[in-house]
């Protein structure tokens, strides 16, 4: 017996991926699970974009997929640099200990 995958399972899968995106944004206090978890909310709108893209027949959101992978290696690329940055002035990535750069 040959089960289909439908539209319906990609949009679940990406709908529990971006929320355990969000709870990792939300609930965690170290830097890099919380770029982590952002990286995880991009890929999950990718597999929206994706699932849509084939499920319509048009390659308009695999073209914004490439865009959107774009903005994550950029994202990555500025975001660790941030990271060491901030490293190196706290030797911490505890976001607790941020509001020291208030001063």
């Amino acid at each position: 017996m040959e089960t289909t995958v439908g539209l319906n399972h990609y949009l679940i899968l990406a709908a529990l991926l971006f929320c355990i995106g969000i709870a990792g944004v939300l609930t965690r206090r170290n830097l890099l699970i919380i770029f982590m978890s952002v990286e995880l909310m991009l890929n999950s709108a990718n597999l929206t974009l994706i699932a849509f893209s084939h499920y319509l027949v048009n390659a308009v959101g695999m073209v914004f997929v490439f865009f959107t992978m774009t903005v994550a290696a950029a994202e990555v690329g500025v975001g660790l640099a941030i990271v060491v940055t901030i490293f190196r002035n706290i030797e911490s990535l505890d976001i607790r200990k941020l509001n020291v750069l208030k001063h």
